[in-house]
């Protein structure tokens, strides 16, 4: 291709001429759209004629709110009205809310008011929508980011099924990338698109369609203006040698890609080797003290579209396994840490995710906890235990006294120190011990706390 005009098909952004025409055309989202749910019967022509309940979309950018609502009102027939919560006032609502029900007085026709980023809308602006909404006047499809527990008032949303809509999947977004490239509406098969830079596409995109393919878009453009000046410009090729400007499209490789997004790509493979091979040095970092290693490959993997709930699972383990009683304080900070990912999401997760691995990072290490249990679990396994001592058996069910469960037990808190000499092991597991403290930050003083103790219990 010797130019890079055949590749601007329009004006009109490629994620904008790819969105579907249908539900049928719609990647992910499948849990919204089996046979029978809501927003299927709502894109149902037959349904036109009845009662339509109005939706909130609540989900993360480019998952296809607005796809969606499109879908819909193409499928079902009904009038479309899109506003947007940044540019609309009570004015515009009420002014739609008029027209449909002229509308479905005179004409019988139902309309679709798809309102996107409802939660930019006041507590008054929202109140405008209420009675278009409780009378039928019109079937509103309402679009959000953030939580609608919080930005979308209770009437509305009583009156309104809530959905959330999840980051597309890798498979998704492959999909609409291959899509894209061959469909006539989007690059009609004017270039090609090498593996690596297919996957790069997705795993930047971290399930966002619209910045999967507005990145497509641009690389694409880039490959094809590689392609034109690779060429002959002056069109005075070699002697004898015919060209054919169309003879091979530009491809995209992974190069482009990385200049049309402007950042570095990291190898990583949400599946594969670089995924193993960064967790589990970013765990050993932590493990090893080393906070600025750690928090290095905390940006990897948050660089390379990581799931931001795996890192806090393995930041709850790390907790767990190697610092334990040493600073009991890290378990509750990686839960926290969780917690807010799961609540604020990303970009912002990553603050949170930070402040835990520098914690953990930096504090007291102990695996004792984690050694003591896998050594019990061991002993278990191979058929070390015996019978619970007949005086910690449960003496509370009929008859359980008489067989002689519970006798000779000695309630610790009757004793002034809160132990007493008693035996809790079974007998042939006596004088076993499994945890032992280290003498690293708080567990120095379990350590002294537990001689105490087992001393007490005659141990």
């Amino acid at each position: 291709m010797s130019d890079t005009a055949g590749l601007v098909r329009s004006h009109t952004p490629l994620a904008v001429r790819m969105r579907p025409t249908s539900l049928d055309e719609v990647a992910g989202q499948g849990h919204l759209l089996r046979k029978g749910s809501p927003l299927v019967t709502l894109a149902d022509p037959a349904s036109t004629g009845t009662t339509a309940t109005s939706v909130i979309l609540w989900g993360p950018p480019g998952t296809g709110k607005t796809t969606l609502a499109q879908a819909i009102a193409r499928s079902s027939g009904r009038r479309f009205v899109e506003l947007s919560a940044v540019t609309a006032g009570v004015k515009d609502v009420r002014e739609v809310m008029q027209d449909s029900l002229t509308q479905r007085d005179l004409y019988g026709q139902s309309t679709i008011l798809f309102l996107d980023e409802i939660h930019r809308f006041t507590k008054a602006q929202q109140d405008a929508l209420l009675p278009g909404v409780e009378n039928g006047w019109v079937v509103l499809i309402a679009a959000t980011t953030e939580n609608p527990s919080f930005s979308i008032i209770s009437p509305l949303l009583s009156r309104s099924l809530l959905l959330t809509l999840r980051p597309l999947t890798d498979a998704d977004l492959g999909l609409l990338i291959d899509r894209a490239v061959g469909d006539p509406r989007g690059l009609a098969g004017r270039v090609t698109l090498d593996t690596e830079a297919r996957a790069a596409l997705v795993r930047l995109a971290s399930g966002d369609a619209r910045r999967a393919l507005t990145a497509l878009e641009a690389a694409a453009l880039l490959a094809g203006r590689d392609a034109a000046e690779g060429g002959d410009p002056e069109g005075d090729g070699p002697e004898g040698v015919e060209e054919d400007a169309d003879a091979t499209a530009p491809t995209i490789t992974v190069d482009h890609v990385s200049q049309a997004v402007d950042r570095a790509l990291l190898r990583y493979d949400r599946q594969g080797d670089e995924h193993y091979d960064v967790i589990s040095a970013f765990i050993k970092s932590i493990r090893g003290s080393d906070v600025d290693a750690a928090i290095h490959y905390l940006a990897r993997m948050i660089e390379a579209g990581e799931d931001p709930r795996f890192i806090a699972r393995r930041l709850i383990i790390s907790a767990s396994e190697d610092i334990g009683l040493a600073d009991p304080q890290a378990l509750v900070i990686a839960v926290a840490a969780a917690d807010a990912v799961q609540f604020i999401g990303m970009p912002e997760g990553r603050i949170p995710l930070a402040e835990a691995t520098a914690y953990l990072a930096t504090t007291a290490k102990s695996n004792a906890a984690y050694l003591a249990v896998d050594a019990a679990i061991a002993d278990v396994r191979a058929g070390g235990f015996g019978r619970v001592p007949m005086h910690l058996r449960d003496a509370h069910y009929p008859g359980a006294k008489r067989l002689g469960h519970g006798k000779g037990y000695v309630y610790p808190h009757d004793s002034d120190v809160g132990v007493v000499a008693q035996q809790y092991l079974p007998d042939e597991l006596r004088g076993t011990r499994y945890y032992r403290p280290t003498t690293h930050g708080q567990e120095r003083d379990v350590e002294a706390r537990l001689e105490k103790i087992r001393k007490l219990l005659g141990r």
